[in-house]
């Protein structure tokens, strides 16, 4: 499928131009700018900023970045300003960005599959102590990032990412952020069919491409051959899920439609069978449909999953086959099966396709640093053949290990703390970045979450049941805390003295993969994070007197009565 012209008005199909403003659709001929945000990207593509970042900003400094730059464009290159550092939580809905802003900035490292070889994870290892002060945190969509980046020195961290491939191009923006993929694509035995060309071929087409650098809302895609279901399809707005047609054989399920945040919304089947080498041209023809069609009047509104849930599943389909692939039909098709376990992240000792193992271990709420990640990748040189990988779990794997080096490998990872044997809350416990850093959040979240896994540990020593505990510093949702067994949203609550501390807004029971739906809310139910240990200790002991046979908790929590949950 040829790339689509940058210039909407030549790439959107015509309609007659309504009087009214509607929703900002540039497929129905609305091309005005009904914000800010949509006037500064018509004013410049935030591709653009690279050139001004290495001639201007990163040679006089902070203060010469131009505003629009700074909180607008920037983020096309994987830069944000972070939060400066003394402002406590109750302030961040209050002040001014400029308020809140640091001189220094978070910086995204995109890692598409979450696939890296080990020159490249020494290269960010390196890049994190020199620049970074150590910092280098694994997200749940398979990034890392950096912070106390200075504009001084974000063209010599280009020059060195991508002297070993990398990117930090679109890993923010309004933009195809990182494409996530299966951790172990290509060598999985129960693999149903390797999604990484499909990936590559996604990557090229759309990466610093000025025909999809200027979308209503950030676009997330996820891509995953592995019946575990391993790449949280349900929450992204695309998503191409391996199943097994009965005439066609391997392809993919196609969903559109998911994402998380303040209006959660789970994805859809458009009950599509998609061959591999077709997908890419369905991937480009929904970021197309995103493009043009997508609701740009108002920021709260202009996700794909809102579109997705004013059109439906049909339309939606019928729009991409007549519009977007040239009358194209695609091919009806089965639904993913359920996955045979609630664990979906590779943690352990697995045998591979070829007869080698891989190693997945656990970061503690993927909070590493750079010296960390310069001996694993040390450690994977060493017993594997340079390959590694991250999960959307916060997790990471190290591929290609032959049978006699894998316990030589597990005792090097104990020594850095890097555990493929967790505990169920070393294991299920993930953080966003917290108040530490972040504009956004109210509450701390990568310490507490930290704390929490050891006294919880300490407490329920003998609890070997999957579980999720999701760590949240606002309500945005980064760490997933609606499909999470444990949700926590942070806001600041009163504590029994009266004071205004901080705390969480409780979810229970969410999930994915096996029966997906968002957790519940107890009427009242906000726990201070001093309560915290004591509060998930007790609902943790209430679910293992009541389960049922083997009930999940998320099953529990579903029927449980809220004084159980309290």
């Amino acid at each position: 499928m040829a790339a689509t012209p940058p210039n909407p008005a030549a790439s959107a199909p015509r309609r007659k131009v309504s009087r009214h403003r509607g929703e900002g659709q540039w497929a129905v001929g609305h091309f005005t700018p009904l914000n800010g945000n949509e006037q500064v990207k018509k004013d410049d593509d935030g591709l653009n900023v690279r050139t001004r970042i290495e001639t201007i900003y990163s040679k006089r400094g902070f203060d010469s970045i131009d505003p629009s730059d700074l909180r607008g464009r920037m983020r096309w290159w994987g830069l944000y300003t972070q939060r400066k550092p003394g402002i406590d939580g109750g302030k961040t809905a209050v002040l001014e960005p400029e308020e809140l802003d640091d001189r220094y900035f978070m910086m995204r490292v995109r890692i598409d599959g979450g696939a890296l070889t080990t020159q490249q994870l020494r290269v960010i290892g390196e890049i994190s102590q020199e620049f970074a002060r150590g910092t280098a945190d694994i997200t749940d969509r398979q990034n890392v990032q950096y912070h106390w980046i200075r504009i001084e020195d974000v063209p010599e961290i280009w020059e060195r990412l991508e002297g070993v491939g990398l990117s930090t191009v679109t890993a923010c923006g309004d933009t195809p952020r990182v494409m996530i993929g299966s951790p172990v694509a290509g060598i999985a035995e129960d693999e149903i069919i390797d999604g990484t060309p499909a990936l590559e071929e996604m990557k090229r087409r759309v990466l610093n491409n000025k025909a999809y650098s200027n979308l209503p809302r950030k676009f997330k895609t996820a891509i995953s051959g592995s019946p575990l279901l391993d790449v949280v399809h349900e929450i992204n707005d695309v998503a191409f899920v391996g199943v097994r047609h009965p005439e066609h054989g391997p392809g993919f399920d196609v969903w559109v439609g998911g994402g998380l945040s303040t209006n959660p919304k789970l994805g859809v089947r458009l009950g599509a069978w998609v061959p591999i080498d077709e997908v890419p041209d369905v991937y480009e023809g929904v970021v197309s449909i995103f493009r043009d069609y997508g609701y740009r009047r108002l920021r709260n509104r202009a996700r794909l999953k809102f579109l997705v849930a004013d059109w439906g599943a049909e339309k939606f389909r019928q729009v991409l086959e007549d519009e977007y692939l040239g009358g194209r039909k695609l091919i009806d098709g089965p639904a993913p099966e359920q996955p045979v376990q609630q664990w979906r992240d590779h943690i352990g000792v697995h045998r591979q396709k070829d007869g080698r193992y891989y190693v997945g271990f656990a970061p503690r709420v993927g909070r590493v640093d750079g010296a960390t990640l310069t001996k694993i990748a040390d450690l994977a040189e060493a017993h594997g053949s340079g390959r590694v990988r991250t999960t959307v779990e916060q997790k990471m794997i190290v591929l290609d290990v032959e049978q006699d080096r894998v316990d030589s490998l597990v005792e090097g990872l104990e020594a850095l703390d890097l555990t493929a044997r967790p505990s169920s809350f070393r294991r299920g416990t993930m953080a966003c970045t917290g108040i530490e850093f972040c504009k956004l959040a109210i509450v701390e979240t990568k310490q507490r979450g930290s704390s929490l896994i050891d006294e919880l540990e300490r407490r329920l020593p003998d609890f070997d049941e999957p579980i999720t505990i999701n760590v949240n510093g606002c309500p945005n949702a980064c760490a997933r805390i609606q499909v999470a067994d444990i949700g926590l949203k942070g806001q600041l609550v009163l504590n029994d003295k009266g004071e205004q501390v901080e705390g969480y807004q409780v979810h229970l029971g969410g999930a994915l993969g096996l029966e997906p739906g968002f957790g519940r809310k107890v009427r009242g139910l906000k726990v201070t994070a001093e309560e915290l240990p004591d509060y998930i200790e007790r609902v943790l002991k209430r679910f293992q007197a009541e389960r049922e046979g083997g009930e999940r908790f998320a099953a529990w929590a579903a029927r449980a009565g809220e004084e159980a949950l309290s």
